[in-house]
C-alpha cells in the first residue's frame, strides 16, 4: 500500500499549475508559507515515506498534495543517486549543492519528470511561482536528506544510500 500525504485539506492553500504551495519548516527564502517547527511538513512526509513509496510502480493520487509527494520522492531518488559515490558528508554536501544549482524545469518544459502530473502554467508568472517553490522545496529536502543519508560522524548510511539503485515509478534517474 502506498503512503499518501496527510495534507488533504485544501482550504487557504495557494496553487500553481495544480501543485499546492504547502507550508514548509524552512529558513530558505522562497514563496512557501512558513510552517510551525513542531508540525510535520510535506518534506518530512516525503523523507519518512520514501523508503516505502520508492518500491511502487503506480501511485494512486488521492489529493493534490500526493502530486507533490510523488515529485519529492522522485527528487529524493535523484539526490540519493548523486550521493551514491560520495564517501564523506563534505563530498555529499558538495554534490547536493551542485544538484541545487541546476535549473528546475516546470510542466511543459523539457526535463520535467512527470508530464501530465501538474497542469501546464497559464502564465509566465505562474510558471515562475511554481519554479521558485520547487527550487525552495528541493533545497529544503536536500538539507534534510543529508542528515539521514549520513551518520553524525560523516560516514554514509548504507540503509539510505542503498535506495539510490531503485527506480521510482519505473523512471530511470539521470
Amino acid at each position: 500500500m502506498v503512503y499518501h500525504s496527510s495534507f488533504v485539506d485544501e482550504e487557504g492553500i495557494t496553487k500553481a499549475c495544480g501543485c499546492p504551495l504547502l507550508p514548509l519548516k524552512s529558513h530558505i527564502k522562497g514563496p512557501a508559507p512558513v510552517s510551525d517547527l513542531d508540525r510535520t511538513d510535506i518534506v518530512d512526509e516525503a523523507i519518512t515515506f520514501f523508503r516505502a513509496n520508492v518500491f511502487f510502480r503506480n501511485f494512486d493520487i488521492k489529493s493534490p498534495a500526493d502530486k507533490l509527494l510523488i515529485y519529492l520522492t522522485f527528487y529524493i531518488n535523484v539526490a540519493l543517486k548523486r550521493l551514491e559515490g560520495c564517501r564523506t558528508l563534505a563530498e555529499g554536501t558538495k554534490a547536493i549543492i551542485n544538484l541545487g544549482l541546476e535549473k528546475v524545469p516546470v510542466p511543459g518544459e523539457s526535463g520535467f519528470p512527470f508530464p501530465g502530473l501538474f497542469v501546464l502554467p497559464h502564465s509566465q508568472k505562474e510558471a515562475e511561482l511554481l519554479r521558485n517553490y520547487l527550487k525552495q522545496i528541493r533545497e529544503e529536502t536536500s538539507g534534510r536528506l543529508l542528515s539521514v543519508a549520513y551518520r553524525p560522524n560523516g560516514t554514509p548510511n548504507k540503509w539510505w544510500l542503498a535506495f539510490a539503485k531503485r527506480k521510482f515509478m519505473n523512471i530511470i534517474v539521470p
